[in-house]
């Protein structure tokens, strides 16, 4: 892609009523735009780096086993009545009438669609264990949102469902989430706090939060520098104590954003919307549930607030939107020469699978190096007079800033290296 060509509205300043740094450089990057409080648009740029972690979050899921569907936005209040779930998140549900007079509401997320639809075809214990899952976007009337895409009105979510004969099938399932979730979560580069947690709306007895040591965090926790024990932190107690578990150092306070979420829902709701099976014994039987959620677009936020330096965003390298930035400086080789070559390589390094944004744009130096920095790209290749003298062109390494010079010939070579191509 040509920075010319494409849509990249990155931003100077730091944009008011942003207190969150991740907000911040996802406007400043160009990577969102604010419609009002709490509804995003994910601009080019932003929505690359979203279908990065669509796509790894696709891989783990279906290789554990996990089927992909796409389930209704619009539901009937109906489906949500019969669980009483309709009180209990009535605060944050967007409900309204259509035109036939129904009642129905926006999904905030889809437990009962899921039991409705499994209920219809699922009779006999041959059937089970299915998981289900699907990437969608949630709607929830947040009354006061936060952190820009952290805690929106609307947002994405990857939301599994599991359906098993017996308590048994369900800690299977159960495990082979939280393990995907601990893949998932280290490929985009995160090291996760995985806790013991309240089901609360959601039901069932056994749940697990995965979590995000962040400053945009509203989850307290204490955590031990010695040993790593962690625990939540309850009625503001427990910072500065004694760690009981090595007796060495005192517990610190962290805050931490919740990334992902798994439930035992057990028969909650299949007993009360009739979604029952025939087990070997011709007896009707409720199905066993579960359900893990991921939040998709919190994700991107979270990534930010642990990869970033002064001058911005610093992308692990399978959630980049691009791996790889080429950047002409403007003056050099006003023959076309110096941009004959970054052409050339560009449709070198693509025509290999490497994804490309080629900086061609007519600014100076330290204007393309300021957006190159703010964006967060891993790999820059610098191409300017050095070129021309010596044949030679510089990579930077985001992440490090380390700067490596090499001679033109040997620069794609340096790239698969830098990138592990396989």
């Amino acid at each position: 892609m040509y920075w010319s060509k494409y849509f990249i509205p990155t931003l100077k300043e730091v944009p008011l009523g942003t207190e969150a740094l991740s907000h911040q450089l996802l406007l400043r990057a160009g990577l969102v735009h604010m419609l009002t409080s709490g509804v995003y648009s994910y601009l080019p740029l932003g929505l690359r780096v979203l279908r990065k972690m669509e796509g790894i979050i696709r891989e783990e899921m279906n290789a554990s086993g996990a089927q992909e569907l796409l389930m209704p936005t619009l539901q009937p209040l109906e489906l949500w009545k019969k669980t009483g779930r309709d009180q209990i998140l009535k605060d944050v549900m967007i409900t309204f009438k259509d035109c036939r007079g129904r009642e129905m509401c926006l999904g905030p997320t889809h437990e009962e669609v899921v039991t409705d639809l499994v209920k219809d075809f699922v009779q006999s214990y041959r059937q089970l264990p299915i998981v289900l899952y699907q990437i969608q976007t949630k709607f929830r009337d947040e009354l006061r949102t936060r952190f820009g895409i952290v805690r929106a009105c609307e947002f994405m979510m990857k939301d599994a469902y599991s359906f098993d004969r017996d308590q048994e099938g369900l800690k299977k399932n159960y495990q082979l989430m939280y393990e995907a979730y601990t893949r998932i979560f280290k490929r985009c580069g995160l090291e996760t706090v995985i806790l013991e947690a309240d089901s609360g709306a959601m039901g069932g007895d056994i749940s697990h939060e995965f979590l995000v040591v962040a400053p945009i965090g509203e989850d307290a926790i204490l955590i031990c520098p010695s040993c790593h024990f962690k625990k939540r932190m309850k009625d503001d107690r427990g910072a500065g104590e004694v760690c009981s578990q090595c007796g060495k150092e005192k517990l610190r306070k962290e805050v931490a954003i919740e990334l992902g979420h798994v439930f035992q829902l057990g028969t909650k709701y299949s007993q009360a919307q009739g979604a029952s099976f025939l087990d070997a014994d011709g007896k009707q039987k409720p199905i066993m549930m579960g359900c893990y959620g991921i939040g998709v677009s919190r994700l991107i936020a979270a990534i930010i607030e642990k990869n970033n330096d002064e001058k911005g965003i610093i992308w692990p390298k399978e959630v980049a939107p691009f791996a790889v930035e080429i950047l002409v400086l403007s003056g050099a080789g006003e023959d076309g020469s110096i941009m004959n070559y970054a052409k050339q390589l560009y449709s070198d390094l693509t025509s290999s699978g490497v994804e490309v944004l080629l900086d061609d744009r007519q600014e100076s130096a330290g204007y393309k190096f300021n957006d190159a920095d703010l964006i967060g790209i891993p790999l820059r290749i610098n191409i300017g007079n050095r070129y021309l003298k010596e044949g030679s062109v510089e990579i930077k390494i985001r992440k490090t800033n380390e700067v490596l010079t090499l001679a033109k010939d040997k620069v794609k070579e340096k790239l698969q290296e830098l990138l592990n191509l396989r």
